[in-house]
């Protein structure tokens, strides 16, 4: 069974990202740990592209430090294999990639996705490849245990239906229109949505995109599974000082604490 299962047992579930690289390879590892340490049910690991049109300012320059660094695909597993090994005997969380098509395409599908399962990687997201073509990679993911990721949008409205019943690990739902980033307000109908999925599968739920504090992840798990958070904690690290790793704890607990 994949293990993304086991971020939704009993409970309403954080999902945290950040972008693998920024500010440093090292810092990545010592921030996941930190966070897996700190209540964190699943963790996204984005791969730095050049090109992230899902993404906001925020996760842009995160992803543009990351790669004036020259980190690489090869790099990010290393880390994400280390990761695995030091997390013993803590009870790592369920990992995953959030990445754009293009890399995994240069890497190569067969050898990506082998890398993944040899490295503890449980599932992938990938914003940029509609769901028509998802079979391009889920048959070679799927044969290595590596769960593809759906995207429902607000605007899905009649492919719901298909969108729900074909996804697998959890459902990533967006809560607004537009690319990534802290919003003070969502005013997307989140509970309606929410409904007309679970008409359909059973799979979990997680809203994301605009979520960026403990009470707003509190609004969300009131209908969904899980709530996602990216940009607020990209921004915790971006201040790259003695404080941040303190800081990200603290931030990862009060969300947490939301959710119990």
């Amino acid at each position: 069974m994949n293990k993304i299962s086991r971020a939704f047992e009993n409970k309403k579930a954080l999902i945290a990202y950040l972008t693998a690289g920024d500010p440093y390879l090292d810092k990545t590892k010592e921030y996941i740990l930190a966070m897996a340490q700190s209540g964190a049910d699943l963790i996204e690991i984005g791969i730095p592209f050049s090109d992230p049109v899902a993404e906001g300012t925020v996760i842009q320059s995160a992803m543009e430090r990351a790669l004036k660094n020259e980190i690489n695909i090869d790099d990010i597993f290393h880390i994400a294999a280390q990761i695995e090994k030091e997390a013993l005997p803590l009870s790592l969380p369920p990992l995953v990639f959030m990445t754009y098509l293009n890399p995994v395409l240069s890497y190569g599908y067969e050898k990506f996705f082998k890398k993944c399962k040899e490295t503890g990687i449980s599932g992938i997201i990938v914003p940029d490849m509609p769901f028509e073509e998802q079979d391009e990679i889920k048959t070679i993911a799927n044969k290595n245990d590596i769960a593809v990721i759906t995207l429902i949008a607000p605007t899905s409205n009649e492919r719901i239906s298909t969108l729900a019943k074909n996804a697998q690990g959890f459902i990533y739902l967006v809560s607004s229109l537009g690319v990534t980033g802290t919003r003070d307000k969502i005013t997307t109908d989140i509970g309606a949505i929410v409904s007309q999925i679970r008409k359909e599968t059973k799979i979990p739920i997680a809203v994301g995109f605009g979520i960026s504090s403990p009470e707003q992840a509190k609004e969300m798990v009131k209908y969904a599974d899980a709530a996602i958070i990216g940009s607020a904690i990209v921004k915790i690290i971006s201040e790259n000082n003695e404080n941040t790793l303190k800081n990200l704890k603290d931030f990862v607990l009060s969300v947490k604490k939301e959710l119990l």
